[in-house]
């Protein structure tokens, strides 16, 4: 029981660790002797990125984002998830009895947390980074990115037709990042139905993410954000 709940500890805790990695400060500090905080509309991420650093600055900021959210999710995959898998469980033992009583019924499986604590971590980390004062960016790319593992190719690739979509349609970029993290524990239903735990850790994460874009909903209501083509309001 006691090295299950390591592993998922630390599954998060790693995963948290690499989405708190602040790459849009360290980007804009070293290559461009700018803290983007103080640029634009002050977020870390790629959208403020791209506005204010230029095509490559953004680039960087994204790809390096991009690739917390894939190193948390290769990580539970291929680490957390096959050391959960080879942990023995004795059920004449008091821990294998507990083991078999808190992961015994579908709806608490162990490997689904390990990756959806990964999702989480990676998530939250970026949106609440300890080296920034648990402040930080919004999440898309890093949770995007994760979800390749969480929901495979093509749960990953409905997402971003959802965030394209969005986009499309509006010219906002936050509209296309609030859809898709809406859509997010929709999708959930579908890959983890019955496991309610991980899922409602999903719907969490999803919560947190759409509650960091609230700036961008009050200007959507105001008919204020900034759309993609025109100038900055």
């Amino acid at each position: 029981m006691a090295a299950v709940i390591g592993w998922l500890a630390l599954a998060f805790v790693v995963s948290f660790l690499l989405g708190s990695i602040p790459w849009g400060v360290i980007v804009s500090k070293l290559a461009f002797k700018k803290d983007l905080r103080d640029e634009g509309s002050g977020n870390i991420g790629t959208t403020n990125a791209m506005r204010t650093l230029g095509k490559a600055g953004g680039a960087a900021v994204f790809v390096l984002d991009f690739g917390k959210g894939i190193a948390a999710g290769a990580l539970a995959a291929y680490v957390f998830v096959p050391a959960i898998a080879g942990v023995e469980v004795d059920a004449t033992t008091a821990d294998g009895q507990a083991l078999l009583t808190a992961f015994g019924s579908a709806g608490v499986n162990p490997a689904a947390l390990a990756m959806v604590l990964a999702f989480a971590g990676c998530t939250l980390g970026h949106i609440f980074s300890p080296w920034l004062k648990f402040k930080g960016g919004k999440g898309i790319a890093v949770a995007a990115a994760c979800l390749l593992f969480v929901y495979g190719p093509v749960g990953f690739l409905v997402e971003i037709a959802v965030f394209a979509a969005g986009i499309a349609l509006t010219r906002c970029v936050s509209v296309g990042s609030i859809a898709a993290a809406v859509v997010c524990p929709l999708l959930g239903l579908y890959y983890y139905g019955g496991q309610w735990v991980p899922w409602l850790i999903i719907l969490a994460t999803a919560c947190v993410v759409v509650w960091a874009h609230r700036a961008n909903i009050g200007r959507l209501r105001t008919g204020t954000e900034n759309k993609i083509g025109s100038k900055k309001k």
